[in-house]
């Protein structure tokens, strides 16, 4: 009889990099953006001391976010394994159990939460305060992320803390940096409600009252296209008012065609997983675009 692996009967056991291969590095290291800019909002006549401050933030951020990604993931093994877009790259595939990643995540956070006790008080509350909205969406005891409407409040108001959460670290949170941080909001909004638009079918599948399978795709995608136009109206009207600078009121105005045209042609194409990962990528390489542009301009400042 051919021996049975722990990995296969879901055994927990110690093993480092398949732990490292369940983090999804691709959206954790997208997440980094508004945190990151948030910090660069706020600095203010670098030094070698705050240099410091920056690297132990970056890594806290990272360990932060990781532990969301990976708590949700397990929250909704079930759901994954019943997908036929994600049963392939579930954490139970690469030799890791439940418990496992639980425990990993779990660490995750109380590395996190160390780092940011480094840092201003402020900044921690506001890392606390966001790892409890990553509970409060994906835990099974919770499940907000079933929830029509109340799915998209921990990405909306998460949205501003995370660039808050960079903000805090270098001044006190004011009018300027909330309003900076909307338009980060609203961007992690729409791209929650693509996210749902794409996942259509495997939720369904599970029974997940998601906005797309509440209100349908259709419906839902629109919205988010709403939600992105805002955003990107946002930023034109922050540096029309001299909040950020008034550069940064250029790069929305001219990109704006681009997403408006791709989403247009994702309709068309009916919305599948495939279609919307696409629009997924490229908005993203768009928000790149607008990152460095921000980061430039403060430069320039």
């Amino acid at each position: 009889m051919k021996p049975t692996s722990n990995a296969q009967v879901g055994q927990p056991r110690f093993a480092p990099f398949a732990y490292l291969s369940c983090i999804r590095f691709p959206e954790v290291l997208v997440l980094q953006g508004s945190p990151l800019l948030g910090a660069a909002f706020a600095l203010r006549d670098p030094t070698v001391d705050k240099a410091a401050v920056g690297l132990v933030f970056a890594l806290a951020s990272l360990l932060l976010v990781a532990h969301i990604w990976s708590f949700n993931d397990w929250a909704g093994l079930q759901a994954d394994l019943n997908d036929p877009n994600k049963s392939e790259r579930v954490f139970s595939t690469k030799g890791v159990s439940p418990a496992g990643v639980l425990l990993f995540s779990l660490g995750l956070l109380v590395a996190a939460l160390v780092l940011f006790s480094l840092l201003p008080h402020q900044t921690l509350l506001i890392a606390v305060i966001i790892a409890a909205l990553g509970m409060l969406y994906s835990h099974p005891a919770l499940h907000a992320k079933s929830v029509p409407i109340l799915s998209s409040f921990p990405h909306l108001v998460g949205g501003v803390l995370h660039f808050l959460l960079g903000y805090s670290v270098f001044d006190a949170i004011d009018r300027r940096g909330v309003l900076v941080g909307l338009f980060f909001a609203l961007t992690f909004t729409a791209g929650h409600l693509n996210q749902e638009v794409r996942d259509y079918d495997g939720d369904r599948v599970n029974g997940l009252r998601t906005n797309a399978v509440f209100f349908g795709r259709t419906p839902t995608f629109l919205a988010g296209l709403v939600v992105f136009t805002l955003a990107y109206a946002d930023l034109v009207l922050l540096a029309a008012r001299g909040i950020v600078p008034v550069a940064l009121g250029v790069p929305p105005l001219l990109l704006y065609p681009l997403p408006l045209f791709w989403s247009l042609r994702t309709l068309r194409s009916g919305l599948s997983f495939e279609s919307v990962s696409q629009l997924q990528r490229r908005y993203r390489m768009l928000y790149a675009l607008i990152g460095c542009s921000m980061l430039a301009a403060l430069v320039a400042r």
